[in-house]
C-alpha cells in the first residue's frame, strides 16, 4: 500500500514523500531512517485509469503557461487546473501537488515527489526558473523543446507509414492470389493432361498450401507481427534498438548525428534556463543511448575538472566538425547553450533532408519489389497457357 507522508527534514523545512508500506507504522518507521520528523501519514487513494485521461506533460505544461501569462498565481493555476481534471487521474496528481505546496513546499519540491510524470529534465529547468522568478519563459522553452523533439520523431514515423501500407497491402494481394486464384487455375490444369513447367507446379503446390492451411497461416503471419512489435518495443526501452540501426550500412553516422542533435537541443535548454553544466550533463544521460553513456559521463568528468566543454565532448566522440567550432564560438561568446540549440536545429534540418530522399528511394524500390513478386505470381500462372498457345501456333 502506499503512503503520502509529511515530515521535517534535517534541514528543518518541511517535506511531502510517499512510500510503498504494509501498514502506517511501517511507513513512519521507514520515514524515520532517513531522519525524518514525521508530521502525517494518511494512505494514497489508488485510482483506476480512465481512457484518453492519462496525464500530458505538454499539454500540462501549456496550460499552466496560458495562465500565468493571463495573470494568474501559481496556485491560483493548479486550482482551476485540478478542478478542470477533477475526477481524472490528472485531477488526483494537480489535487497532490496543489496538498505540497499549500503545506509550504517549492514548486520544484512538489513535483519532484512525482518522478512518473515529471522527468528530471522538467523539474531542473523550474527550479532553475524558481532562483530567476522566471517561470513563464521556462514552461516556454520546455514547449518548444518538446516540440522540436517530438517533431523529429513525427517525421520517422510519417516516413514509414506509406512503406508499411504498400508492404500490407502487396502482402494482402499475394496471399488472395496464392490461396484463391492460383487453385483456380491448377483445377483447370489438372484437367488439361498436359505436364506443367517445373515453376508452374511450384507455384500450384504454393497455392494448394496457403488454401488447406490459409487460417494457420493467417494465425502465424500475426502471431509473427505481434512478436515483432513486442520485440522492437523491448529494444526500444532498453536503449538497443539505437545499436541495431547504428549497425545497418548507410545510417551508423546519421544515427549518431541524430543521437547528438538531441543531447546538443537538450543541454542547450538547460544551460538556457540558467542550470551549470555539470548538472545539466547529468541530467541528459536519458537523451542518448546507453553505449555513449559511458562517454558522456567521461566528458561530465573532465568538465568538471576544470577541462573545456568543446574539447571534452570531442575527446569523447560527442561532437562533429560543425558543432565543435559552433562550440567554441559559444564558450568564446558565453552563449554556449544557444549554440548548443542552433547545433541542434542545424542536424534537424539535415536529418529532415535525409529522411525525405530516404523516403524517395526506398518506396519506389519497395514497390518495385512488390510488383515483381506479384508479377512473378501472374507469369507462372499463365505459363502453361502461353506454352500451349505455342503449341496451337
Amino acid at each position: 500500500m502506499r503512503f503520502a507522508i509529511r515530515a521535517v527534514g534535517p534541514d528543518n523545512r518541511v517535506q511531502m514523500l510517499e512510500l510503498d508500506a504494509s501498514d502506517a507504522t511501517a511507513a513512519s518507521r521507514a520515514a524515520v531512517e532517513r531522519r525524518l520528523t514525521v508530521l502525517e501519514v494518511r494512505p494514497v487513494a489508488v485510482s483506476v485509469q480512465r481512457r484518453g485521461k492519462t496525464f500530458s506533460l505538454v499539454l500540462f505544461t501549456q496550460e499552466l503557461l496560458a495562465l500565468l501569462e493571463a495573470g494568474l498565481g501559481l496556485v491560483e493555476s493548479l486550482e482551476a487546473l485540478s478542478e478542470k481534471e477533477s475526477h481524472t487521474d490528472t485531477g488526483a496528481l494537480l489535487a497532490r501537488l496543489l496538498a505540497r505546496m499549500r503545506d509550504g513546499l517549492r514548486f520544484s519540491v512538489a513535483i519532484a515527489a512525482e518522478p512518473a510524470s515529471f522527468p528530471p529534465l522538467f523539474g531542473g529547468i523550474v527550479k532553475a526558473a524558481e532562483r530567476t522568478s522566471d517561470l513563464p519563459q521556462a514552461l516556454t522553452r520546455y514547449i518548444e523543446y518538446q516540440v522540436r523533439v517530438d517533431g523529429v520523431r513525427n517525421r520517422l514515423v510519417s516516413a514509414s507509414i506509406y512503406p508499411v501500407i504498400l508492404l500490407s497491402v502487396g502482402s494482402a494481394v499475394s496471399m488472395f492470389l496464392l490461396g484463391y486464384v492460383v487453385p483456380k487455375f491448377s483445377a483447370v490444369y489438372q484437367g488439361s493432361g498436359r505436364e506443367l513447367p517445373m515453376l508452374s507446379q511450384w507455384l500450384i503446390k504454393w497455392g494448394a498450401a496457403v488454401a488447406g492451411h490459409g487460417m494457420a497461416i493467417m494465425l502465424a503471419m500475426a502471431g509473427m507481427g505481434a512478436a515483432l512489435f513486442f520485440w522492437l518495443r523491448r529494444m526500444h526501452r532498453s536503449g538497443q534498438l539505437m545499436q541495431l540501426f547504428t549497425r545497418l550500412p548507410g545510417v551508423r553516422q546519421r544515427m549518431h548525428i541524430l543521437e547528438l542533435a538531441r543531447l546538443y537541443l537538450t543541454l542547450g535548454m538547460l544551460l538556457e534556463g540558467g542550470i551549470a553544466v555539470v548538472s545539466a550533463l547529468d541530467m541528459v544521460s536519458g537523451a542518448i543511448s546507453p553505449g555513449r553513456r559511458a562517454a558522456l559521463a567521461a566528458a561530465r568528468h573532465a568538465i568538471a575538472q576544470g577541462g573545456s566543454f568543446s574539447e571534452s565532448l570531442e575527446q569523447n566522440g560527442l561532437t562533429t566538425p560543425i558543432a565543435l567550432r559552433m562550440l567554441r564560438v559559444g564558450e568564446r561568446s558565453g552563449q554556449l547553450g544557444l549554440m548548443l540549440t542552433r547545433a541542434a536545429l542545424f542536424y534537424d534540418a539535415e536529418t529532415t533532408l535525409w529522411i525525405e530522399k530516404f523516403s524517395k528511394t526506398f518506396e519506389p524500390v519497395l514497390m518495385a519489389a512488390i510488383g515483381v513478386v506479384i508479377g512473378a505470381i501472374v507469369v507462372l500462372l499463365y505459363m502453361p497457357i502461353f506454352d500451349l498457345a505455342g503449341t496451337l501456333q
